[in-house]
């Protein structure tokens, strides 16, 4: 197994000719899945490759058994798995085909077409399976984390498989030896990758996500406006903490309700949920705790919504058990929102100085970072080191850094 090291890489200069020359076929997940981040990771690079000069388009399963019973379990899931598997390997096989004829796009007079190098890009790890349909042609994949990959396997991620579940995962991690390049978004996912699969482990290197949203410090006027408009509206006036995600186990949105308990009698302000509502068992543990008055949550806002509340928040808390990436945190540092996070996973590479890291079952010691940001001067510190940990989230380095990737793989390297 091989890791890259970037630091004699060439980069490719951004602009519109750096992509010329190359047809990407980008292989994105279905929207029925409901996985957000890995669309919206799609269009950035679809975008951004666009703009480089790229013949670009993304391809994903689309819903054809599966419009006969939505659902994500039982029969719903098996059709879903009919269009995944067994329809669209079809329509990629054929996409490819028109993508390596020298006359694409249909009716083109540059002859210069027919040295074009196609490249298949597979945009997240857990579609690795189609990496067995396109044949010679150079492929890249995108992993993200290996939560449930581990979790299939026994390992505490917090990400539980069933026994089909198992069989899945299992092929995915297989799949992942087959491209020519594994492209990880963090040295935790690399690491886990390389153990995972040994001698099997074909050429891997970290590029970190770019922001994939304009996220940035906003005017105190603009954001008021935005938070009067949430359902239910936020009272500007009285602080609050920020949580993004989902109620998923390894979310740890428990652990934020027990922090925040430990804190309230010291702290005045409420708590915001942004992302999924509440589980039964959330919903309880707030009764529980005597926090029904001072817990809101906003059912999936929207970008101008999301980017005033990480604006106006006292902090971000993001104490997750396992993540592949943590895209709250860099957008909270984006925004001028202090971060406390745990240690987990990526979490500490991504964070960098700009975050208070603590353990995850360290409840007491989160408690006590948020009241420390009470003090302005700490407060203020805490989000200058945010500002200056952005650069290393830039996207356009991020899309140079795949640009030269697909040179390197069509060349054999």
């Amino acid at each position: 197994m091989n890791a890259v090291d970037l630091s004699s890489a060439p980069p490719v200069a951004g602009g519109p000719e750096a992509g010329r020359g190359l047809r990407v076929l980008l292989v994105g997940n279905s929207p029925t899945d409901g996985q957000e981040s890995m669309l919206r990771f799609a269009e950035m690079l679809r975008a951004g490759l666009a703009a480089a000069g790229c013949t670009v388009e993304v391809i994903a399963p689309e819903p054809y058994f599966g419009c006969l019973k939505k659902s994500g379990s039982g029969v719903g899931k098996w059709l879903g798995y009919l269009d995944k598997y067994l329809l669209f390997p079809l329509v990629l096989r054929q996409r490819l085909r028109k993508l390596r004829d020298p006359n694409f796009p249909k009716g083109t007079a540059d002859s210069s077409r027919s040295r074009d190098r196609v490249i298949v890009h597979i945009c997240d790890h857990s579609n690795a399976p189609y990496a067995a349909q396109v044949g010679r042609t150079p492929c890249v994949i995108t992993c993200h984390d290996l939560g449930a990959v581990r979790g299939a396997l026994g390992e505490a991620t917090y990400c539980p498989a069933s026994a089909t579940g198992k069989i899945l995962q299992r092929w995915i991690l297989g799949s992942l030896a087959r491209p020519a390049r594994i492209v990880c978004v963090s040295t935790a996912t690399r690491d886990d990758v390389h153990r995972l699969l040994g001698p099997r482990c074909p050429q891997t290197e970290v590029v970190l996500l770019g922001l994939n949203q304009t996220f940035a410090e906003g005017a105190e006027h603009e954001t008021t406006a935005q938070l009067a408009r949430a359902v239910p509206p936020l009272n500007p006036r009285r602080p609050f903490l920020l949580h993004v995600g989902s109620s998923l186990t390894r979310k740890n949105r428990d652990g934020v309700l027990r922090i925040f308990h430990r804190a309230k009698d010291r702290w005045d302000g409420q708590l915001v949920f942004a992302g999924a509502g509440l589980s039964d068992e959330l919903q309880a543990l707030v009764r529980e705790l005597g926090l029904a008055d001072r817990v809101t949550v906003l059912e999936r806002p929207d970008t101008a919504l999301l980017e005033a509340l990480y604006q106006r928040a006292f902090a971000l808390l993001f104490p997750s058990r396992f993540e592949g990436f943590g895209w709250p945190v860099v957008e909270a540092q984006a925004c001028g929102c202090p971060v406390l996070c745990s240690d987990s996973s990526s979490l500490p590479e991504v964070a960098g100085a700009g975050a208070l890291i603590r353990p995850v079952e360290d409840e007491a010691g989160f408690a006590e970072d948020l009241l420390s940001l009470t003090d302005p001067a700490v407060r203020a510190a805490l989000i200058e080191r945010g500002r200056a940990n952005l650069p290393r989230f830039d996207t356009q380095k991020m899309l140079n850094r795949y640009l030269a990737i697909y040179h390197e793989v069509s060349d054999g390297l």
